[in-house]
Protein backbone atom coordinates (compact mmCIF):
# COMPACT_ATOMS: atom_id res chain seq x y z
CA UNK A 1 0.00 0.00 0.00
CA UNK A 2 1.38 3.51 -0.93
CA UNK A 3 2.64 5.17 2.26
CA UNK A 4 3.02 9.36 2.62
CA UNK A 5 6.15 10.70 3.93
CA UNK A 6 6.18 14.19 5.63
CA UNK A 7 9.36 15.35 5.37
CA UNK A 8 9.96 18.38 7.19
CA UNK A 9 13.40 20.69 6.78
CA UNK A 10 14.66 22.51 9.88
CA UNK A 11 18.43 25.03 10.44
CA UNK A 12 17.12 26.60 13.58
CA UNK A 13 16.08 25.05 16.72
CA UNK A 14 13.29 28.20 16.78
CA UNK A 15 12.08 26.56 13.10
CA UNK A 16 11.98 23.37 14.93
CA UNK A 17 9.95 24.43 17.56
CA UNK A 18 7.69 26.10 15.31
CA UNK A 19 6.73 22.93 13.55
CA UNK A 20 6.82 21.13 16.39
CA UNK A 21 3.83 23.51 17.42
CA UNK A 22 2.00 23.28 13.77
CA UNK A 23 2.09 19.19 14.18
CA UNK A 24 0.79 19.59 17.84
CA UNK A 25 -1.83 21.22 16.82
CA UNK A 26 -3.32 19.19 14.26
CA UNK A 27 -2.14 20.96 11.35
CA UNK A 28 -0.47 17.68 9.51
CA UNK A 29 -3.03 15.28 10.63
CA UNK A 30 -2.95 12.16 13.25
CA UNK A 31 1.23 11.05 13.26
CA UNK A 32 0.01 7.50 12.41
CA UNK A 33 -1.48 8.40 8.99
CA UNK A 34 2.43 9.44 7.34
CA UNK A 35 5.94 8.38 8.15
CA UNK A 36 7.40 11.91 9.20
CA UNK A 37 11.13 12.94 8.52
CA UNK A 38 12.94 15.99 10.42
CA UNK A 39 15.45 17.08 7.69
CA UNK A 40 18.20 19.08 9.37
CA UNK A 41 20.47 21.77 7.64
CA UNK A 42 23.56 23.17 9.13
CA UNK A 43 23.98 26.09 6.79
CA UNK A 44 26.41 27.73 8.41
CA UNK A 45 29.36 29.48 6.74
CA UNK A 46 31.34 26.44 8.25
CA UNK A 47 28.79 23.89 9.30
CA UNK A 48 31.53 22.00 10.78
CA UNK A 49 32.59 24.31 13.50
CA UNK A 50 29.33 25.58 14.17
CA UNK A 51 27.07 25.07 16.88
CA UNK A 52 25.20 21.81 15.60
CA UNK A 53 21.18 22.01 16.13
CA UNK A 54 21.19 18.71 18.24
CA UNK A 55 23.68 20.11 20.70
CA UNK A 56 21.34 23.08 21.99
CA UNK A 57 18.69 21.94 24.61
CA UNK A 58 15.18 21.40 23.86
CA UNK A 59 16.47 19.62 20.69
CA UNK A 60 15.37 15.85 21.77
CA UNK A 61 12.28 16.69 22.72
CA UNK A 62 11.22 17.89 19.25
CA UNK A 63 12.80 15.57 17.62
CA UNK A 64 10.75 12.70 19.29
CA UNK A 65 7.61 14.15 17.31
CA UNK A 66 9.59 12.69 14.48
CA UNK A 67 9.80 8.72 13.21
CA UNK A 68 13.25 9.61 12.29
CA UNK A 69 15.96 12.16 11.60
CA UNK A 70 18.38 13.10 8.65
CA UNK A 71 20.98 14.79 7.77
CA UNK A 72 20.97 16.95 4.36
CA UNK A 73 24.49 17.80 4.79
CA UNK A 74 25.51 14.42 4.77
CA UNK A 75 23.07 13.63 2.08
CA UNK A 76 24.68 16.23 -0.18
CA UNK A 77 28.40 16.11 0.93
CA UNK A 78 30.60 17.50 0.06
CA UNK A 79 28.78 20.49 -1.06
CA UNK A 80 27.29 23.40 1.21
CA UNK A 81 23.70 23.37 1.15
CA UNK A 82 23.19 26.98 1.24
CA UNK A 83 24.98 27.19 -2.12
CA UNK A 84 24.34 24.01 -4.14
CA UNK A 85 21.44 23.02 -5.95
CA UNK A 86 20.90 20.01 -8.42
CA UNK A 87 20.98 20.60 -12.27
CA UNK A 88 17.60 20.56 -13.77
CA UNK A 89 18.75 17.27 -15.65
CA UNK A 90 20.00 15.62 -12.39
CA UNK A 91 16.62 15.84 -10.54
CA UNK A 92 15.44 12.83 -11.31
CA UNK A 93 18.46 11.09 -10.33
CA UNK A 94 18.74 12.62 -7.13
CA UNK A 95 14.81 12.32 -6.31
CA UNK A 96 15.87 8.23 -6.87
CA UNK A 97 19.53 8.87 -4.09
CA UNK A 98 17.18 10.43 -1.57
CA UNK A 99 14.02 7.82 -1.68
CA UNK A 100 16.28 4.99 -1.33
CA UNK A 101 18.93 6.93 1.40
CA UNK A 102 15.88 7.77 3.68
CA UNK A 103 13.96 4.64 2.78
CA UNK A 104 10.97 6.14 0.80
CA UNK A 105 8.98 4.20 -1.67
CA UNK A 106 9.20 4.46 -5.07
CA UNK A 107 5.52 5.11 -5.16
CA UNK A 108 5.14 6.92 -1.54
CA UNK A 109 3.32 10.02 -1.63
CA UNK A 110 6.05 13.34 -0.49
CA UNK A 111 4.67 16.30 1.09
CA UNK A 112 7.59 18.95 1.92
CA UNK A 113 7.34 21.85 4.60
CA UNK A 114 10.42 24.04 4.25
CA UNK A 115 11.36 26.99 4.97
CA UNK A 116 12.91 30.02 3.17
CA UNK A 117 11.88 28.97 -0.13
CA UNK A 118 13.29 31.44 -2.12
CA UNK A 119 16.65 29.92 -0.97
CA UNK A 120 18.48 26.42 -0.72
CA UNK A 121 18.43 24.32 0.75
CA UNK A 122 14.55 24.58 0.34
CA UNK A 123 14.58 25.29 -3.23
CA UNK A 124 16.76 22.26 -3.78
CA UNK A 125 14.19 20.30 -2.30
CA UNK A 126 11.28 21.16 -4.39
CA UNK A 127 12.90 20.88 -7.51
CA UNK A 128 14.29 16.95 -6.71
CA UNK A 129 10.76 16.14 -5.24
CA UNK A 130 8.94 17.91 -7.54
CA UNK A 131 5.73 16.50 -7.53
CA UNK A 132 5.50 16.75 -3.50
CA UNK A 133 3.10 19.75 -2.19
CA UNK A 134 4.81 22.03 -0.60
CA UNK A 135 3.63 24.14 2.78
CA UNK A 136 6.58 27.01 3.62
CA UNK A 137 6.63 27.43 7.37
CA UNK A 138 7.91 31.13 8.47
CA UNK A 139 9.56 31.04 12.18
CA UNK A 140 9.86 34.78 12.15
CA UNK A 141 8.73 38.76 10.90
CA UNK A 142 10.20 38.17 7.32
CA UNK A 143 6.82 36.55 7.40
CA UNK A 144 5.46 40.33 6.71
CA UNK A 145 7.93 40.90 4.15
CA UNK A 146 7.30 40.37 0.69
CA UNK A 147 8.55 37.11 -1.26
CA UNK A 148 12.46 38.10 -1.71
CA UNK A 149 12.52 36.27 -5.59
CA UNK A 150 10.21 35.44 -8.01
CA UNK A 151 9.11 31.89 -7.81
CA UNK A 152 8.52 29.89 -11.11
CA UNK A 153 4.65 29.68 -11.39
CA UNK A 154 5.17 25.75 -11.23
CA UNK A 155 6.22 26.10 -7.49
CA UNK A 156 3.91 28.92 -7.26
CA UNK A 157 1.05 27.14 -7.99
CA UNK A 158 2.59 24.14 -5.83
CA UNK A 159 2.89 25.68 -2.23
CA UNK A 160 -0.73 25.13 -0.19
CA UNK A 161 0.26 27.13 2.68
CA UNK A 162 2.38 29.66 4.44
CA UNK A 163 2.57 28.91 8.61
CA UNK A 164 3.49 31.66 10.68
CA UNK A 165 3.16 32.47 14.19
CA UNK A 166 1.11 35.45 15.49
CA UNK A 167 3.79 37.58 16.07
CA UNK A 168 1.47 40.75 15.31
CA UNK A 169 -1.87 39.75 15.79
CA UNK A 170 -4.23 41.50 13.26
CA UNK A 171 -1.43 41.70 10.37
CA UNK A 172 -1.84 39.42 7.35
CA UNK A 173 1.72 38.41 5.86
CA UNK A 174 2.85 39.71 2.50
CA UNK A 175 4.62 36.33 1.55
CA UNK A 176 3.81 34.31 -1.16
CA UNK A 177 0.04 36.45 -1.47
CA UNK A 178 0.91 36.91 -5.00
CA UNK A 179 0.36 33.35 -5.45
CA UNK A 180 -2.71 33.15 -3.73
CA UNK A 181 -1.08 30.99 -0.80
CA UNK A 182 -3.33 30.74 2.22
CA UNK A 183 -1.25 31.83 5.92
CA UNK A 184 -2.21 29.67 8.67
CA UNK A 185 -1.51 30.90 12.42
CA UNK A 186 0.03 28.43 14.34
CA UNK A 187 -2.01 28.42 17.64
CA UNK A 188 -0.39 30.65 20.47
CA UNK A 189 -1.03 28.03 22.73
CA UNK A 190 0.37 25.15 21.07
CA UNK A 191 3.89 27.17 20.06
CA UNK A 192 3.75 28.56 24.30
CA UNK A 193 3.43 24.79 24.93
CA UNK A 194 6.32 23.76 23.11
CA UNK A 195 8.87 26.58 24.57
CA UNK A 196 8.05 25.42 27.68
CA UNK A 197 8.72 22.08 26.92
CA UNK A 198 12.05 23.41 25.76
CA UNK A 199 12.72 25.56 29.14
CA UNK A 200 12.37 22.61 30.95
CA UNK A 201 14.74 20.18 29.32
CA UNK A 202 17.57 23.63 29.68
CA UNK A 203 16.67 23.97 33.27
CA UNK A 204 19.79 21.74 34.56
CA UNK A 205 22.40 23.81 32.45
CA UNK A 206 24.97 25.13 34.51
CA UNK A 207 25.28 28.79 32.56
CA UNK A 208 21.60 28.94 33.80
CA UNK A 209 22.38 28.97 37.48
CA UNK A 210 23.81 32.67 38.33
CA UNK A 211 20.50 33.68 36.39
CA UNK A 212 18.02 32.15 38.39
CA UNK A 213 20.41 33.23 41.42
CA UNK A 214 20.52 36.86 40.42
CA UNK A 215 16.99 37.36 38.79
CA UNK A 216 18.36 40.12 36.28
CA UNK A 217 15.52 42.32 35.69
CA UNK A 218 16.87 43.12 31.93
CA UNK A 219 17.46 40.70 29.07
CA UNK A 220 19.70 42.52 25.96
CA UNK A 221 19.69 41.08 22.55
CA UNK A 222 22.39 41.00 20.26
CA UNK A 223 22.05 39.45 16.40
CA UNK A 224 24.72 39.69 13.91
CA UNK A 225 24.87 42.48 12.15
CA UNK A 226 28.21 42.56 11.26
CA UNK A 227 27.77 39.44 10.29
CA UNK A 228 25.88 40.13 7.72
CA UNK A 229 27.87 43.69 6.41
CA UNK A 230 25.10 45.93 7.86
CA UNK A 231 27.05 47.17 10.35
CA UNK A 232 30.64 47.35 11.42
CA UNK A 233 31.30 45.50 13.99
CA UNK A 234 32.60 48.63 16.07
CA UNK A 235 29.26 50.03 15.30
CA UNK A 236 27.48 47.06 16.71
CA UNK A 237 29.53 46.42 19.76
CA UNK A 238 28.18 50.00 20.36
CA UNK A 239 24.57 49.30 19.90
CA UNK A 240 24.90 46.72 22.34
CA UNK A 241 26.52 49.19 24.86
CA UNK A 242 23.60 51.79 24.15
CA UNK A 243 21.29 48.83 24.99
CA UNK A 244 22.55 48.26 28.75
CA UNK A 245 23.07 52.51 29.03
CA UNK A 246 19.39 52.94 28.18
CA UNK A 247 18.16 49.54 30.26
CA UNK A 248 20.68 51.40 33.14
CA UNK A 249 18.84 54.70 32.71
CA UNK A 250 15.34 52.83 33.35
CA UNK A 251 16.34 51.62 36.71
CA UNK A 252 17.80 48.03 35.64
CA UNK A 253 20.73 46.94 38.00
CA UNK A 254 20.86 43.39 37.17
CA UNK A 255 21.28 42.69 32.72
CA UNK A 256 21.59 39.49 31.25
CA UNK A 257 23.23 39.95 27.40
CA UNK A 258 22.01 36.86 25.21
CA UNK A 259 24.92 37.06 22.23
CA UNK A 260 23.99 35.88 19.30
CA UNK A 261 25.29 32.50 18.49
CA UNK A 262 27.62 33.89 15.57
CA UNK A 263 28.92 36.82 17.52
CA UNK A 264 32.39 37.80 18.79
CA UNK A 265 33.08 36.70 22.21
CA UNK A 266 34.89 40.61 22.00
CA UNK A 267 31.47 41.68 21.82
CA UNK A 268 31.05 40.73 25.45
CA UNK A 269 34.03 42.81 26.85
CA UNK A 270 32.70 46.25 26.15
CA UNK A 271 29.44 45.58 27.71
CA UNK A 272 31.48 44.32 31.13
CA UNK A 273 33.44 47.53 31.12
CA UNK A 274 29.88 49.70 30.50
CA UNK A 275 28.64 47.39 33.02
CA UNK A 276 31.34 48.27 35.57
CA UNK A 277 31.00 51.81 34.44
CA UNK A 278 27.47 52.01 35.63
CA UNK A 279 27.88 50.11 38.79
CA UNK A 280 25.46 47.82 37.21
CA UNK A 281 25.57 43.61 37.24
CA UNK A 282 25.99 42.11 34.07
CA UNK A 283 25.64 38.25 33.41
CA UNK A 284 26.52 37.32 29.48
CA UNK A 285 24.95 33.99 29.21
CA UNK A 286 26.41 32.44 25.95
CA UNK A 287 24.66 29.43 26.03
CA UNK A 288 23.38 26.70 23.94
CA UNK A 289 19.26 27.90 24.72
CA UNK A 290 16.79 29.49 22.78
CA UNK A 291 15.92 33.24 24.49
CA UNK A 292 12.81 31.95 25.30
CA UNK A 293 13.73 29.55 27.82
CA UNK A 294 15.74 32.58 29.29
CA UNK A 295 12.91 34.51 29.73
CA UNK A 296 10.92 31.45 31.38
CA UNK A 297 13.79 30.90 33.63
CA UNK A 298 14.44 34.67 35.08
CA UNK A 299 10.87 36.32 34.07
CA UNK A 300 12.55 39.40 33.34
CA UNK A 301 11.14 42.52 33.25
CA UNK A 302 11.85 43.96 30.30
CA UNK A 303 13.41 42.79 27.28
CA UNK A 304 15.64 45.31 25.04
CA UNK A 305 16.41 44.43 21.44
CA UNK A 306 17.44 45.87 17.65
CA UNK A 307 15.03 44.38 15.98
CA UNK A 308 15.04 40.55 17.11
CA UNK A 309 12.59 37.88 16.28
CA UNK A 310 13.01 36.74 20.19
CA UNK A 311 12.52 40.67 21.57
CA UNK A 312 8.64 40.03 19.78
CA UNK A 313 7.68 36.62 21.18
CA UNK A 314 9.01 37.96 25.07
CA UNK A 315 6.05 40.11 24.28
CA UNK A 316 3.57 37.67 22.29
CA UNK A 317 4.17 34.55 24.64
CA UNK A 318 5.57 35.88 28.19
CA UNK A 319 3.63 39.58 28.27
CA UNK A 320 7.03 41.22 29.35
CA UNK A 321 7.38 44.54 27.96
CA UNK A 322 9.69 45.38 25.31
CA UNK A 323 11.75 48.18 23.91
CA UNK A 324 13.86 48.92 21.02
CA UNK A 325 17.44 50.51 20.38
CA UNK A 326 19.36 51.16 17.35
CA UNK A 327 16.44 50.70 14.41
CA UNK A 328 17.37 53.97 12.60
CA UNK A 329 20.44 52.92 12.64
CA UNK A 330 20.54 49.64 10.62
CA UNK A 331 16.88 51.23 8.41
CA UNK A 332 19.62 53.89 6.69
CA UNK A 333 22.49 51.50 6.44
CA UNK A 334 20.50 48.76 4.78
CA UNK A 335 21.80 47.92 1.36
CA UNK A 336 19.71 46.92 -1.34
CA UNK A 337 16.32 48.75 -0.57
CA UNK A 338 14.72 45.55 -1.67
CA UNK A 339 16.47 43.77 1.85
CA UNK A 340 14.37 41.24 3.37
CA UNK A 341 15.55 42.32 7.03
CA UNK A 342 13.55 45.79 5.99
CA UNK A 343 9.94 44.68 6.83
CA UNK A 344 11.19 43.31 10.49
CA UNK A 345 13.10 46.46 10.81
CA UNK A 346 9.88 49.12 9.84
CA UNK A 347 7.39 46.97 12.19
CA UNK A 348 10.28 47.28 15.27
CA UNK A 349 10.34 50.78 14.68
CA UNK A 350 6.90 51.03 14.42
CA UNK A 351 5.30 49.29 16.55
CA UNK A 352 8.18 48.78 20.05
CA UNK A 353 9.04 51.98 22.15
CA UNK A 354 12.36 53.57 21.57
CA UNK A 355 14.07 53.04 25.04
CA UNK A 356 16.88 56.10 23.84
CA UNK A 357 13.90 58.55 23.84
CA UNK A 358 12.78 57.63 27.25
CA UNK A 359 9.63 56.22 25.65
CA UNK A 360 7.98 53.58 28.23
CA UNK A 361 8.60 50.03 27.30
CA UNK A 362 5.52 47.96 26.23
CA UNK A 363 3.61 44.58 25.72
CA UNK A 364 2.13 44.90 22.01
CA UNK A 365 -1.09 44.61 20.99
CA UNK A 366 -3.32 44.23 18.19
CA UNK A 367 -1.76 46.03 15.35
CA UNK A 368 -2.63 49.59 14.81
CA UNK A 369 -4.84 49.72 11.55
CA UNK A 370 -1.58 51.83 10.53
CA UNK A 371 0.42 49.28 10.52
CA UNK A 372 -0.84 47.54 6.96
CA UNK A 373 -0.87 50.19 4.50
CA UNK A 374 2.67 50.75 5.43
CA UNK A 375 3.21 47.55 5.35
CA UNK A 376 1.91 46.70 1.66
CA UNK A 377 3.57 50.15 0.46
CA UNK A 378 7.23 49.19 1.27
CA UNK A 379 6.58 45.73 0.35
CA UNK A 380 5.56 47.21 -3.51
CA UNK A 381 8.59 49.43 -3.06
CA UNK A 382 11.05 46.64 -2.43
CA UNK A 383 9.03 44.39 -5.15
CA UNK A 384 7.35 46.14 -7.72
CA UNK A 385 7.44 43.82 -10.21
CA UNK A 386 5.67 41.10 -7.91
CA UNK A 387 3.03 43.23 -6.50
CA UNK A 388 2.25 45.40 -9.14
CA UNK A 389 -1.61 45.68 -8.19
CA UNK A 390 -0.10 47.35 -5.16
CA UNK A 391 0.83 50.77 -6.80
CA UNK A 392 -2.30 52.00 -6.81
CA UNK A 393 -2.82 51.67 -2.72
CA UNK A 394 1.13 52.61 -2.78
CA UNK A 395 0.67 55.70 -4.26
CA UNK A 396 -2.30 56.98 -2.45
CA UNK A 397 -0.32 56.10 1.06
CA UNK A 398 2.30 58.41 -0.02
CA UNK A 399 0.52 61.24 -1.08
CA UNK A 400 -1.16 61.40 2.34
CA UNK A 401 1.29 59.79 4.45
CA UNK A 402 5.25 60.26 3.07
CA UNK A 403 5.87 63.54 5.07
CA UNK A 404 5.00 62.16 8.64
CA UNK A 405 7.22 58.63 7.83
CA UNK A 406 11.22 58.64 8.91
CA UNK A 407 13.71 59.15 5.78
CA UNK A 408 14.77 55.56 5.80
CA UNK A 409 11.44 53.94 4.92
CA UNK A 410 11.20 55.26 1.70
CA UNK A 411 14.08 56.97 0.55
CA UNK A 412 13.85 59.64 -2.06
CA UNK A 413 16.03 57.86 -4.90
CA UNK A 414 13.85 54.27 -4.52
CA UNK A 415 10.48 56.76 -5.17
CA UNK A 416 12.65 58.30 -8.11
CA UNK A 417 13.36 54.65 -9.33
CA UNK A 418 10.01 53.75 -9.31
CA UNK A 419 7.57 56.78 -10.26
CA UNK A 420 6.63 57.28 -6.80
CA UNK A 421 4.62 60.59 -4.94
CA UNK A 422 7.60 62.30 -2.99
CA UNK A 423 10.46 62.01 -5.29
CA UNK A 424 12.02 65.63 -6.52
CA UNK A 425 12.15 66.70 -10.02
CA UNK A 426 16.16 67.12 -9.53
CA UNK A 427 16.30 63.19 -8.42
CA UNK A 428 14.42 61.89 -11.08
CA UNK A 429 16.35 63.74 -13.51
CA UNK A 430 19.55 62.03 -12.39
CA UNK A 431 17.52 58.57 -12.46
CA UNK A 432 16.52 59.05 -16.00
CA UNK A 433 20.49 60.05 -16.66
CA UNK A 434 21.76 56.78 -14.66
CA UNK A 435 19.46 54.74 -17.11
CA UNK A 436 20.55 56.45 -20.30
CA UNK A 437 24.20 55.81 -18.90
CA UNK A 438 23.62 52.53 -18.70
CA UNK A 439 22.07 51.56 -21.58
CA UNK A 440 25.13 53.30 -23.78
CA UNK A 441 26.92 51.05 -22.04
CA UNK A 442 25.46 48.28 -22.46
CA UNK A 443 24.73 49.32 -26.19
CA UNK A 444 29.06 49.88 -26.45
CA UNK A 445 29.74 46.64 -24.97
CA UNK A 446 27.63 44.69 -26.83
CA UNK A 447 29.10 46.40 -30.40
CA UNK A 448 32.55 45.32 -28.80
CA UNK A 449 31.93 41.90 -28.65
CA UNK A 450 30.93 41.42 -32.07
Amino acid sequence: MDRTTQIFQVSTLYGAATLAAALDAGLYGPREEARRILLVSHNAAVPETALRLDEMHGYGPLAARFDEVVSWNEAISPYHPSAWGPRGSDTVLWQRALRLLWNIGEDDRVDLAVESIQANPARALVAIFSEASVDVYADGLMSYGPTREKLPLTLGRRVRRLLHLDLVPGLRPLLLSEYDVEPVIVPDGAFRAVLDEVAREAADDPLLAPVREERPTAVLLGQYLAAINILSAREEEDLHVRMLTGAVRAGHRSIVFKPHPTAPAGYSAALHKAAADAGVRLTVLDAPLLAETLYEQARPELVVGCFSTAMVTASAYYDVPVARVGTALVLDRLRPYQNSNRIPLALVDHLVPDLERDETPAVLGEAPASLAPLVRTMGFCMQPRTYPALRGQAEEWLRAHLAGSPAAYFPALRLAELGLPGSSPATRARVRAARAKRKVGRAVRRGGRR
